[in-house]
């Protein structure tokens, strides 16, 4: 082991980051961080499994970066962290991206390919990025075990899924029903209520609208059914056909399918006199009172003249229109009305359609208050035309098989027989590119409700509608027969054991999440699809006395099994999983099985009377899949039940995705878990925010601004992208990811704590400095070591609690501030002579082990977010000192916080000094006057004796920090600075209401004493009309005015005021030091030890040399000079400029 410490000649991160990644694996420094935590409390986390048929993008850094911090940070807190990989292997993601490579649709399945050929396809594509993804996790420095994850494809794990779906079966949660619900037509699917709301599933789209009228029919003779002049109380009554309802849609490719349309019971609906603003002739129509001005705006004006009606004519610019009579919408249920497009009938209870019935879902918001009502595309419609007396049938018709089937088949195309419109597309969206016609299934439909005078309206509209999280195209609603979990009944105890969840935000938790489990709808669990997990349910056929019998499998024992029960009934003539050893839990046995549909929808089981039972084509939803990885990850219960069981690694004690999984991962985890175990899946939660680009728009390729994470990695390294991705923004928050950010992270972090470590490296090796002495005891160090260790420990506590509550931006930005504003910029800065003079003896060491102790501290601290870089330093510092025995950071323990440390008075002592400090060189930079320009004098009011106190203990510090002479404190500043006061609307607004202009003219008035109390005292009472009022500093804006001679700069209570009045004295130790920097900058430039004595040789100059013989002693000294030698011409020398003084300088031994 080396006894020196390692000198680097310049900050290479991404070498820094391979290097380490190969120390690393050499020495399974990953493996080490579990195994050596053997028998310690577990820390559980969950990986939520990426799906290897797509590449990783840089938004994937971000997620895995704030999964490795906690991870990394419970290890060295002393956890063992086991942390399992995982894939996501089933779903549409992988089964569209197979169907276009094999340039297929999925129609074509079971047709030009076979369902097993289909099945090996997917299972090819869905690994294909493995080695990209592990390759990625590798070099941004994720640790997860990647040499055994799950696989959501594998027989053990689907066994898994199947097993939780018979608890929750057989808890009667899981039913088939015949409902509307939200379908993709590309993909050829049914989506549960989550995917269709997960982000960005809704989107602003313009369709054609229409108003359409529905006339209503003659009442049947001898019958007493309602009519429009009953529901009007209109005497004599209106002639055949007379006052057509107005009904809106946004979808008139539905309008072929409607049976009925819905009214408010309780809503005012009025009955109104015009014209078709198409056909231009007479029209009586009926709509919500308070939908007249909306409907009856452009292009109409209401008239009581009959003139206006009688003389109306086509081509004229405004239509009249008047308001002849009203009623509720409870007088209007029963009218029956003329079928608007005579497509097709209902094939059952025809009889029944075509009528107006009520609805309480009806609003006046929009529209005309009347709703037209397709049963077959609307979970709504359904509802209220079900509950309808008699009940309104949906319409349905029979295909070429005899079954009941939609208008619109599940390509989302128009059936035969519908003329015109006969396997025609109902959204443009879902022909291939290039393919769709001029006119849309909605224009043409529009195009001929006009022609027929059944359009009032047709227009664009802009609004927001559902598309498939996956093919980005617009989703429809669809009567499908399903498979549900029923999650209404279990959404309170969701919602109650959510309320036991640590969110990150708490924000997400209780609204966004916290919402939609009180509004949770049953889970469609069923899939039309090919490649996924099964549904386990074996049906026989319904005979007359119901639905037949049905089994679901939890097992592969109890399918095995069920085969062979069949087998001897003769219903199947095979086990296909001959071989499979019941109870024999080695892959290689597991490797026998194959669960997909492929396999299984060839097995035929027998029934307890001795029925044939063929499995429901199904497969479950994928999301049901991940949401199922605490258990199936470890094939539970079939093998380590004492891992959920017993709590070993269940439920997780941390996860963390994107935020869009509230709809997804962390629905479904929470879901399962209550249903199966009623319990939480995970007690706490990051929801991170999305990448954006530095503009704030979305990261595509499409606009070319999406950022490759390899190459980031490559240029920048991991460290700093993973520093600059926590540091700068909330993981919660959206991201706005720039490239020039990460640079500035490594030159302002990283360079800083690198060229802090080259600085003691550089001297430590000099001294021989190896820690081998004995600690210097805290009360023999210096303040200024007392100070920095006391700040230490504070940062420890800080980064400690902000890491245990999951806030790692907290923790980086005060790594940040402590390394660059206490630890290089003050603490080395003022402390760098200790280190390049003097003797070794107690003062040095002492510098040198604070100076090592922060260092090493840094380390540990950082190592959860810079895992490479901090594993570098913590090694080059304890291989040459042996201070610490681990090979690793991240096998090191996280550094305790020591509370006799800490002296709060010590830091806010130097907390002044830095802030005057700031202060003062603030001013100086305003005027364009160097640092080495000495100032004869700063000014500070002081507020009390304690204030006092604290500048006179830092008064020397400041001194020799701002490079003035002396300092000068004012009891009373009334005299000097004069303060300016203003009010602070903002603050006094809200407090004060309309009594805030006086308080403002009081304000204004304000005598400097008034003033100096309140910025003394931090408020102040005055008289306002008789009445105390309470003013606080937040309440106004105190400054202070310049002086001539005297710049003024403040910060919260401290005031500097800065004499820049400079002396010939002051301008020649000016010059004096800048002499100093030149002569410095050549030493190190023509390569001499720093412990080296030199000779310098100046031409001459006679301002120059005025100022070296007045500062003579301490040019030598600070530059470590024998003699300093002016001449007449000097040869080969460096040409010199600043100020106004021009010379030439060499230097020797």
């Amino acid at each position: 082991m080396s006894t020196k410490f390692t000198e680097y000649k310049g900050l290479d991160l991404p070498t820094v980051a391979s290097e380490v990644l190969d120390f690393w694996k050499k020495n399974n420094i990953f493996e080490q961080s579990v195994t050596s935590r053997e028998g310690n409390q577990p820390y559980v986390f969950f990986e939520g499994p990426p799906s290897a048929n797509g590449l990783p993008g840089i938004h994937h850094v971000m997620a895995r970066a704030i999964k490795d911090i906690f991870c990394r940070y419970k290890t060295q807190k002393g956890f063992q962290v086991k942390r399992k990989a995982g894939w996501d292997t089933h779903g549409l993601p992988v089964e569209l991206g197979t169907e276009k490579e094999l340039g297929i649709t999925k129609e074509d399945i079971g047709k030009t390919i076979s369902v097993s050929e289909y099945n090996e396809a997917c299972k090819k594509t869905v690994m294909r990025y493995t080695d990209v993804w592990n390759d990625l996790t590798e070099k941004m420095g994720y640790w997860v075990d990647m040499q055994d994850p799950y696989v959501t494809y594998k027989s053990k794990y689907m066994e898994t899924v199947w097993w939780l779906l018979k608890q929750i079966y057989n808890k009667d949660l899981l039913y088939k029903g015949y409902t509307i619900q939200p379908y993709s037509p590309k993909a050829g699917t049914g989506l549960s209520s989550h995917e269709v709301n997960q982000p960005g599933s809704y989107r602003d789209v313009t369709d054609t609208t229409v108003v359409a009228q529905f006339s209503p029919l003659v009442a049947k003779e001898g019958t007493e059914e309602n009519t429009v002049s009953k529901a009007f109380r209109i005497s004599p009554p209106l002639g055949e056909s007379e006052g057509a309802f107005l009904a809106w849609t946004t979808t008139p490719w539905t309008l072929p399918s409607n049976t009925a349309l819905t009214v408010g019971p309780r809503i005012d609906y009025v009955l109104v006199e015009t014209f078709n603003q198409y056909t231009f002739r007479p029209a009586k129509v009926i709509l919500a009172k308070n939908l007249v001005g909306k409907q009856f705006s452009k292009g109409f004006f209401e008239s009581n003249e009959p003139s206006d009606f009688e003389n109306f004519k086509e081509g004229d610019k405004k239509i009249p229109y008047q308001i002849l009579a009203e009623c509720k919408g409870s007088d209007l249920v029963g009218i029956r009305y003329e079928q608007l497009m005579k497509l097709a009938l209902p094939h059952e209870n025809a009889e029944n359609a075509f009528r107006i019935i009520s609805g309480d879902f009806v609003t006046t918001e929009d529209g005309t208050g009347i709703v037209h009502t397709a049963p077959t595309f609307g979970a709504d419609d359904a509802k209220v035309a079900k509950e309808a007396t008699p009940e309104v049938p949906p319409m349905l018709v029979l295909d070429a098989n005899d079954n009941l089937v939609p208008l619109v088949d599940l390509q989302g195309k128009f059936i035969q027989g519908l003329g015109d419109y006969s396997g025609k597309y109902v959204k443009n969206e879902y022909y291939n590119d290039g393919e769709a016609p001029e006119r849309s299934a909605d224009v043409e439909i529009a195009i001929q409700l006009k022609e027929e005078n059944k359009a009032f309206k047709v227009e664009k509209y802009v609004h927001s509608y559902p598309h498939c999280w996956r093919t980005d195209k617009p989703i429809l609603y669809y009567p499908l027969d399903s498979w549900f979990i029923k999650v209404t009944e279990i959404k309170d105890r969701m919602f109650d054991l959510n309320e036991t969840i640590n969110w990150k935000p708490k924000a997400t938790g209780e609204g966004r999440f916290g919402n939609w489990l009180k509004n949770a709808n049953d889970w469609n669990l069923s899939r039309s699809r090919y490649w996924g997990i099964p549904l386990p349910i074996w049906r026989s056929e319904a005979g007359p006395e119901g639905s037949g019998e049905e089994i679901l499998i939890g097992s592969v024992e109890e399918l095995y099994n069920e085969i062979e029960k069949s087998i001897a009934a003769g219903f199947q003539k095979e086990n296909p999983f001959k071989g499979f050893e019941i109870g024999n839990m080695s892959e290689e046995n597991y490797d026998l099985v194959d669960l997909h549909k492929n396999i299984v929808d060839e097995i035929t089981l027998v029934s307890a009377s001795g029925k044939p039972m063929k499995r429901e084509s199904d497969l479950i939803d994928v999301w049901f899949d991940s949401g199922s990885m605490p258990y199936a990850q470890w094939h539970y219960p079939f093998e380590n039940k004492e891992k959920i069981d017993g709590n070993e690694d269940f439920p997780a004690d941390f996860i963390a995705e994107g935020v869009d999984q509230t709809r997804g991962w962390f629905y479904t985890l929470h879901a399962i878990a209550t249903l199966v175990f009623d319990k939480v899946a995970y007690k706490n939660v990051v929801s991170n925010g999305l990448v954006l680009d530095k503009n704030g728009q979305k990261m595509s390729k499409r606009l070319g601004n999406a950022a490759d994470p390899f190459e980031t990695l490559k240029e920048y390294g991991p460290d700093a992208t993973r520093w600059y991705m926590i540091s700068n923004a909330n993981p919660w928050d959206n991201l706005k990811f720039d490239l020039d950010g990460i640079a500035e992270v490594r030159r302002k972090f990283f360079g800083t704590l690198y060229n802090t470590y080259s600085f003691f490296s550089l001297y430590a090796n000099i001294d021989n400095f190896t820690y081998a002495e004995a600690e210097v005891p805290l009360e023999k160090r210096p303040e200024i070591d007392r100070w920095i260790l006391s700040e230490l420990h504070t940062l420890i506590k800080t980064v400690d609690d902000a890491y245990a509550d999951y806030e790692p931006t907290k923790a980086a930005r005060a790594i940040s501030d402590f390394v660059q504003e206490n630890l290089s910029n003050w603490y080395v800065r003022l402390c760098r002579r200790r280190f390049w003079k003097g003797e070794y003896a107690e003062d040095k060491i002492a510098a040198y082990q604070t100076l090592y102790t922060c260092l090493l501290t840094i380390s540990k601290l950082g190592a959860p977010i810079a895992p490479f870089f901090m594993d570098k330093l913590y090694r080059d510092l304890t291989q040459a000192t042996s201070t610490e025995q681990f090979d690793s950071v991240h096998l090191a323990e996280f550094p305790k916080y020591v509370e006799n440390f800490v002296d709060k008075s010590l830091e806010s002592k130097m907390g002044k000094a830095q802030t005057i400090s700031s202060l003062v060189l603030s001013l100086r930079k305003k005027e364009m006057i160097k640092v080495r320009q000495p100032l004869q004098k700063v000014m500070i009011p002081v507020l009390n004796a304690d204030f006092r106190a604290e500048i006179e203990a830092i008064s020397d510090l400041i001194k020799a920090e701002v490079n003035v002479k002396e300092i000068e404190l004012l009891d009373d500043a009334s005299g000097i600075l004069v303060k300016q006061i203003k009010p602070n609307f903002k603050a006094l607004g809200p407090r004060f209401g309309k009594d805030m202009g006086l308080i403002a003219k009081k304000i204004q008035d304000f005598t400097q004493d008034k003033i100096n109390e309140l910025d003394r005292n931090g408020l102040l009472i005055i008289d306002l009309s008789g009445n105390s009022i309470t003013l606080t500093k937040e309440d106004v804006e105190i400054s202070s005015q310049d002086i001539e001679g005297l710049l003024v700069a403040n910060s919260g209570t401290i005031t500097v005021a800065l004499d820049i009045t400079l002396t010939e004295a002051l301008r020649n130790e000016g010059i004096a030091r800048e002499l100093v920097n030149r002569i410095q900058n050549l030493r190190k430039d023509s390569g001499f030890e720093v412990t080296d004595k030199i000779i310098v040789h100046l031409q001459k100059n006679t301002a120059l040399e005025k100022a070296v013989y007045e500062n003579e002693a301490y040019i030598k000294t600070e530059t470590l000079t024998n003699e300093l030698i002016f001449k007449d011409k000097i040869e080969n020398g460096i040409e010199i400029e600043f100020d106004e003084i021009k010379t030439i300088l060499t230097i020797t031994k």
